[in-house]
């Protein structure tokens, strides 16, 4: 209730009160400059504090939205692959012995018939040296045994 550092005198029963109206006035003016320097600053940190909460809320939508475009993206990503597995599944059977033979070993044609469709980003070949195809620009793609598909 005091400001720090003032500590008041206590008045003793029977002693008089020894203080004029001008000590009175000062004391009461010095209390009230703290006291408004004290709120000031309480302001200040308050106001320092409100600017944060905004900056938060802001980045908070931010990431909202990132991970809800990111979530819509993976969604998306799955039924393609799993109607390109669809179509592959349905196509694959009809291929001749010599469309099939260069590009697919027998155990990898077997194996990627097994596969779901969460499983095929993992068995699909990297590019690279020893790691599968690549692209071949508008041409298509290139496997490993040089046979090109659209």
């Amino acid at each position: 209730m005091y400001p720090q550092g003032r500590h008041p005198t206590p008045l003793q029963s029977g002693q008089p009160f020894k203080f004029s109206i001008l000590e009175i006035c000062d004391r009461i003016k010095e209390e009230f400059q703290f006291l408004q320097a004290q709120y000031h600053s309480l302001k200040l940190e308050c106001e320092k504090l409100a600017s944060e909460k905004t900056e938060m809320q802001r980045h908070y939508v931010m990431y909202y939205e990132m991970s809800y475009g990111l979530n819509i993206e993976m969604h998306k990503q799955a039924e393609i692959v799993k109607r390109l597995s669809g179509i592959c599944a349905q196509i694959i059977p009809f291929l001749t012995q010599e469309v099939s033979g260069p590009c697919w070993g027998r155990g990898e044609l077997e194996a990627w018939r097994r596969v779901a469709g969460s499983e095929w980003w993992a068995l699909v070949p990297l590019g690279g040296p020893g790691g599968g195809g690549h692209w071949a620009g508008a041409g298509g793609f290139r496997d490993r045994g040089g046979w090109w598909l659209r």
